[in-house]
């Protein structure tokens, strides 16, 4: 496990309305982004990576049934990758683990034009962003 350093990130929890159907997508994207189970009882699951972890709960104090991300509260989560083919691969096979793409018509640079990156959404609303690293040739550009 990697030190903590103040104002890192400790954990996201993410209170989910049916915990298997979330284990199923999220595990797969977690485990492909290097994260590993770190917690698992009856309502719940953790995946750890270094010194955050991310947890899913099907909590009996849920208010509602579903996730939007367009009320306030969460809007997505942002991961980064390693290189554009990995956002490619990821993109690829998220829906074959319940994951669809989010504005595949403007895919992968729905957030501008030297932006690379996957928008999946999970079966529940949940929003997660793929984000590649710049090229050196646009990390020099001014804006």
């Amino acid at each position: 496990m990697s030190k903590a350093t103040t104002g890192m990130l400790h954990h996201v929890e993410l209170w989910v309305p049916d915990l298997p159907r979330a284990v199923a997508g999220w595990s797969w994207l977690l485990g492909e982004l290097g994260y590993v189970p770190f917690q698992n009882w009856s309502d719940g699951r953790s995946w750890r990576l270094g010194s955050t972890y991310l947890v899913f709960e099907q909590s009996p104090a849920l208010s509602a049934d579903e996730h939007d991300r367009c009320r306030p509260g969460l809007n997505h989560l942002a991961f980064h990758v390693e290189s554009r083919a990995m956002v490619d691969t990821l993109a690829e096979g998220a829906p074959r683990h319940g994951w669809t793409l989010l504005f595949p018509e403007r895919h992968p640079h729905a957030g501008g034009e030297h932006h690379y990156a996957a928008y999946l959404e999970d079966a529940d609303g949940f929003e997660v962003e793929l984000i590649a690293p710049e090229t050196p040739d646009e990390s020099h550009r001014s804006e």
